[in-house]
């Protein structure tokens, strides 16, 4: 039988060209462009409880509370029995930052931390494993005999929230699992603070040798702050290592003024600058700021109107490019500021993790900055040695967008990436 129609007189898949070779999923230094991301690897699990429940195992309602790993086996095992358990999700700051990051670049990420040696059905490894982008390359994880950490948000029928926190051997990582060479060459590096609180455990000593190989290699460094209470507790310390070693700092509202003392998010982000070169603080419905420097000679003026709020015309600059401070002659500090994307979700089903995605969207514009200067290294994009791709202004709006795409759902890491046509926005707009 006959195709209709004209046919194409090139074979469907070419027989002259060679096969292509099959996907690594193992990060290649010299080849890919990647991020790398170390993390206290944890399973956040929703269960709910009677009032009973809570007093049966002496937890505190409302806090907060560190359970010794059998104590917290038992209350796990009770919940599976009951059926309890709504949702499993992966967890951690930088395990969704990482696991986002590969969702929208659709490329390749590498996690540093520990997994269990032994994975079974309905583990917390198996669920982390489970809700983690194949793109992300685990292959330099840490075996360890016990289990990763778990974090039980326990919910009363008063809509209450306890928290029962088992550590498990999620702070064993070693210096050893630390690798150099996959560091050295990656487009950026991401912490969080959380393990400088781990003292005398090993992941604290595995996270500064990461920071130290990170900045021999002259790797941008990317910091998120973990909560206002932790940054209360260390201040000192998160303020040395930023100063030491880190380029981009995430924080929300709350951490920037435990950090810095100021309420206002402008002057917050200000004194930050003291220790990075580049500030992301989100402020929950006022939107985010980003905050950092460009040298005076390629600073270039907004379109958009010009805002002005603890600082006076604060905006002006946002359409420059961010660069390290040290890369400046003449260091000009840069502003901007985004209102949440549509207003904000007219119902907003999670918050936890919309900070993670803000910044899966900057590390992913700082990788293609690499990837670009790798490929076009003379290009007139690379005339100055420039932090990111796009312009303060341009970050904000991507990171504002991923930001949003939590928020409407239940789960804090993205499923899939953002639409290429956002159907909010005017055919016309596609049609330029």
């Amino acid at each position: 039988m006959k195709f209709p129609g004209r046919r194409k007189l090139k074979h469907y898949f070419p027989v002259s060209q060679p096969k292509l070779a099959l996907p690594s999923y193992e990060v290649r230094p010299e080849l890919d462009t990647y991020i790398v991301g170390l993390d206290q690897t944890i399973v956040d699990v929703i269960a709910n409880v009677s009032d009973e429940f809570l007093e049966k195992y002496g937890i505190g309602k409302g806090l907060s509370n560190l359970v010794e790993h059998g104590k917290a086996d038992l209350i796990y095992q009770e919940l599976v029995g009951s059926n309890a358990i709504s949702d499993h999700f992966a967890g951690g700051t930088i395990g969704n930052t990482v696991h986002n990051y590969s969702v929208l670049a659709d490329d390749k990420s590498v996690l540093l931390g520990v997994m269990s040696s032994n994975i079974q059905l309905g583990s917390p490894a198996y669920h982390y494993l489970c809700h983690t982008s194949s793109k992300v390359d685990m292959n330099h994880l840490q075996g360890v005999p016990g289990d990763i950490g778990r974090g039980i948000t326990m919910i009363t029928p008063d809509g209450e929230r306890t928290f029962v926190i088992d550590p498990g051997d999620m702070d064993e990582l070693t210096p050893a699992y630390i690798p150099t060479d996959i560091i050295a060459k990656a487009a950026a590096i991401v912490v969080s603070a959380y393990p400088l609180r781990a003292t005398d455990q090993p992941i604290q000593q595995a996270m500064v040798k990461m920071l130290s190989d990170a900045k021999v290699a002259d790797v941008p460094v990317v910091m998120s702050l973990g909560t206002k209470h932790l940054v209360e507790e260390h201040r000192e310390l998160i303020q040395q290592t930023l100063a030491q070693y880190v380029n981009v700092l995430a924080m929300n509202e709350l951490e920037a003024e435990a950090l810095t003392g100021f309420a206002d998010p402008l002057l917050a982000a200000e004194a930050a600058l003291d220790y990075v070169d580049m500030v992301l603080l989100t402020a929950g419905p006022e939107g985010l700021y980003l905050c950092g420097y460009t040298d005076a000679s390629v600073k270039r003026e907004t379109t958009n109107p010009i805002k002005s709020g603890a600082l006076a015309d604060y905006n002006e600059f946002e359409f420059s490019r961010p660069m390290q401070k040290k890369d400046c002659q003449q260091p000009v500090k840069v502003y901007s500021h985004i209102d949440p994307y549509l207003g904000g979700p007219e119902r907003i089903k999670n918050t936890n993790g919309a900070g993670d995605g803000a910044l899966a969207a900057i590390l992913h514009d700082i990788a293609a900055n690499h990837f670009h200067r790798q490929t076009l290294p003379l290009s007139s994009k690379h005339e100055q040695p420039y932090l990111a791709y796009s312009s303060f202004a341009q970050i904000c709006k991507y990171a504002n967008r991923v930001s949003y795409a939590i928020l409407v759902q239940n789960a804090p890491r993205l499923s899939k990436g953002l639409p290429e046509k956002e159907d909010s926005l005017e055919e016309s707009y596609w049609d330029r």
